[in-house]
């Protein structure tokens, strides 16, 4: 996925758009080191050392790995899934949340990628 999420990123910077990650490996130094060669520049935050059992999970009622959600403006859940739905899905739900939103969007095939 992160070929995708870091086009995603690269296309929508300054649009009201954000990407955020939460991570359940357990080793943070670990985490730190592969989210740096996997190009992640989007804020990610570490579940601790439950990992997939950890407090952001928990919250969030996540029950697989990887699980989206996508928010729209006013921070309501629009959409959820267990498992990537793939780029062409996740375009059209933020082309079409941020023209609920007021902007104009066309997202490039480039940012339909697979999942890696």
């Amino acid at each position: 996925m992160f070929p995708h999420e870091r086009s995603l990123v690269k296309q929508l910077e300054g649009k009201p758009f954000a990407l955020i990650g939460v991570n359940s490996d357990k080793d943070k130094g670990k985490l730190k080191e592969q989210s740096e060669a996997a190009g992640i520049t989007w804020r990610s935050f570490w579940n601790g050392l439950d990992g997939t059992g950890g407090p952001i999970s928990k919250e969030w009622n996540v029950r697989g790995w990887p699980t989206l959600y996508v928010l729209d403006a006013k921070g309501v859940i629009r959409y959820k899934y267990l498992g990537s739905p793939g780029g062409k899905v996740l375009n059209g739900n933020i082309t079409t949340l941020l023209k609920e939103a007021g902007v104009e969007v066309e997202l490039t095939e480039e940012s339909e990628g697979g999942s890696e």
